[in-house]
């Protein structure tokens, strides 16, 4: 008796428009995580401090350029500040997520863009802590700037292993 099977072996065609979508919200996902991972981060040094919600409130307040920064150690929490930061916060992550996505996705197809991919993404997480020191000088007053350059690397981190589970055959080459 023979076993019959009623699959047959067309392959699946997937549209250049699906797939870049598809990257796009790997990237956003991405995004998110990174996102929490900082806002976590800093919820739990905040907590520890005393001041739940204080870094936030802090960089809410420089982003609205109401120039309560200088007097945020003494001004209560603001959550309108807090809520304003985390979307803003949110939205640029997901832009960054977005970005990544589309560079891991050139450099599984051609080994060569990886190493340079590496590389811009080092540059621009330290560029960021430098460019800090130099232009956001009363916010790292308040906020200590080894904490930043922590939760920078945690959030690179945690969404490099979540590009990692979705892109395991990518190599880098220098």
């Amino acid at each position: 008796m023979a076993l019959q099977s009623h699959t047959t072996s067309t392959p699946t065609v997937v549209s250049e428009s699906t797939e870049i979508s598809g990257v796009y919200v790997q990237g956003v996902v991405a995004g998110l995580i990174g996102a929490t991972t900082i806002a976590v981060w800093f919820f739990i040094l905040d907590l520890y401090n005393g001041r739940p919600f204080y870094t936030p409130n802090v960089l809410g307040a420089a982003l609205s350029l109401s120039g309560a920064v200088r007097e945020s150690a003494t001004v209560p929490i603001s959550m309108e500040f807090v809520i304003f930061y985390s979307w803003i916060h949110g939205l640029v992550f997901c832009v960054i997520g977005g970005l990544a996505a589309k560079l891991l996705s050139l450099a599984e197809r051609d080994l060569n863009y990886g190493f340079g991919i590496l590389l811009l993404f080092i540059i621009f997480a330290f560029g960021f802590v430098a460019a800090a020191m130099v232009f956001a000088e009363p916010i790292l007053r308040a906020l200590t700037w080894p904490a930043v350059l922590l939760g920078n690397l945690l959030a690179a981190g945690a969404m490099a292993v979540y590009f990692w589970r979705h892109h395991p055959k990518l190599r880098i080459s220098p």
